[in-house]
């Protein structure tokens, strides 16, 4: 009988690999192809920047969320921090009150605590991430209505509000605040002693804790940062909207999640880039901009990214298996 062919099959499980880590910049840069020859509009300056200024939000809590799927968990309760962030640095952004760092420190405070109490919880109770953070998410929304009285908190200074609405030459000052996060985001995981550490833990916890990383430690690093991006994801849409809302940010967990698994992140752990990420934000921002062009309905947008995020998680499967 023929003997197998070892040299294919690696072959193929390298091609498989080598897809799921590339694949979604390709198919980033085929899209908007394909976007710009159908829609004439959509490579125009105002649309690059009107998307620009949508993704922001997402893209931080996407970058919080990739720390944390990194290390092997999850966070449900990353729409909740906003709404609480939010609720907090409107309670404070009043006209002729506070100086501006007062909103934004009490807002990034806020989703520190918030971020940490999911950790500090997960560590400790050594319960799962997902029940942990789902109700998290409950007690976030709750304090966020507490907080508000359960009514909008309106009447922000032109200071806060220049934060999600202005620009620095022509440019929104959401998309600075973007590429800010983004470099600090990326150092962290790619310079850091904290970034190795991450990988480590998500890539194997038990052979992480042999060698002597402090996993409880590592994980409470996460949280607390994917907390801080929620907080500064809660400022840019408080200020953009000029209201603290605090029904703001439902949903905004999955959106968030989804960019990071889409931009190769494994759901397993261990695995993803900062880079991948903020493709994976910019194509759910690009696929949404270019169906509201074409005038599709947002029940189809819905549609759309459901099949896109299990495509990206079949895809981050067959990586696996072919890494095997």
């Amino acid at each position: 009988m023929p003997k197998a062919d070892g040299r294919s099959n690696v072959n193929t499980s390298s091609r498989f690999t080598n897809f799921g880590q590339y694949g979604i910049y390709l198919a980033f840069a085929i899209i908007c192809l394909v976007l710009a020859l159908s829609t004439p509009r959509f490579f125009t300056v105002p649309n690059l920047m009107i998307i620009g200024t949508q993704v922001s939000i997402n893209a931080l809590l996407a970058f919080g969320v990739t720390f944390v799927i990194i290390t092997g968990g999850i966070d449900l309760s990353l729409g909740s921090m906003v709404a609480v962030a939010g609720v907090v640095a409107a309670t404070f952004a009043h006209p002729d009150t506070y100086p501006l760092i007062v909103p934004l420190l009490a807002a990034i405070t806020a989703g520190l605590l918030f971020g940490a109490f999911n950790g500090l919880v997960i560590t400790k109770s050594k319960v799962p991430p997902f029940i942990v953070t789902l109700g998290t998410m409950t007690i976030g929304r709750g304090l966020a209505l507490i907080l508000s009285k359960g009514r909008p908190i309106s009447n922000l200074s032109d200071s806060f509000n220049f934060i999600g609405g202005g620009n620095i030459f022509g440019i929104p000052f959401p998309i600075i605040i973007l590429i800010i996060a983004f470099l600090v985001c990326s150092v962290i995981l790619n310079k850091t002693i904290l970034g190795r550490y991450m990988y480590a833990v998500g890539g194997n916890e038990q052979a992480a804790r042999a060698s002597g990383i402090r996993v409880s430690n590592v994980k409470m690093w996460v949280y607390t940062l994917c907390g801080i991006l929620s907080a500064l994801g809660g400022i840019l849409l408080t200020s953009r909207i000029t209201t603290g809302q605090p029904n703001s940010g439902a949903g905004f967990e999955l959106d968030a999640i989804a960019a990071a698994i889409i931009g190769g992140t494994s759901t397993s752990g261990g695995t993803g880039t900062m880079a991948g990420t903020l493709i994976g934000a910019l194509l759910i921002g690009v696929i949404s901009n270019s169906l509201d062009l074409l005038n599709v309905t947002s029940y189809y947008q819905q549609v759309v990214m459901g099949i896109i995020i299990i495509g990206a998680v079949v895809l981050d499967s067959a990586g696996k298996k072919g890494r095997e």
